[in-house]
């Protein structure tokens, strides 16, 4: 099977009449749970909102879900933070799951005492990419209490604690040479 070209795309749909537009459209709406999601947030004011808490959600369960022990399998909950940012144009939003992510490893950790070096490692890389995109959109006044904090909460098994905190302490610095 060829993959389909953007411009084959807009040929098509070119040929399409209003009315079949609209058609194929609600389809996909009923069908693609991603679509749904999509046009929640383009249309509905707390759209935005709910398609966040949505996938908040799903890493959430990952980590605690309402019965028995979390699996804390990373790769869904990264996934999850990769589907709504797929979905998101706001950089708000976008910093607020990535963050979460860390904030449910800070706090399993908490919970489970000390995982392994993987995990730690992956919550590592999440907070730099947050910080960094935080900074990049400039949502520092927004964010910086709950880095603050994550940092803070975070257990110090493995340098976890340490490593968090050089991460906020040297993307910050380097921002502001360059700003």
């Amino acid at each position: 099977m060829k993959a389909i070209k953007v411009t084959e795309l807009k040929k098509y749909l070119m040929s399409r009449t209003q009315e079949e537009m609209i058609n194929e459209v609600t389809e996909l709406f009923q069908m693609i749970k991603e679509v749904k999601q999509y046009y929640t947030m383009k249309l509905d004011s707390q759209g935005a909102e709910q398609v966040l808490e949505t996938y908040k959600n799903i890493i959430t369960h990952e980590f605690f879900p309402n019965r028995g022990f979390g699996k804390a399998r990373l790769s869904v909950a990264k996934k999850a933070i990769s589907d709504f940012k797929k979905l998101s144009d706001s950089p708000l939003n976008n910093a607020d799951i990535m963050l979460h992510y860390v904030e449910n490893g800070v706090q399993f950790t908490d919970a489970y005492g000390d995982i392994d070096e993987n995990f730690y490692t992956s919550m590592e890389n999440m907070f730099d990419d947050a910080v960094k995109y935080i900074l990049k959109y400039k949502l520092l006044e927004s964010y910086e209490d709950r880095c603050k904090d994550i940092i803070y909460r975070a257990t110090d098994g493995w340098g976890f604690q340490d490593t968090l905190k050089e991460i906020y302490e040297s993307n910050l610095e380097l921002w502001r040479v360059n700003h």
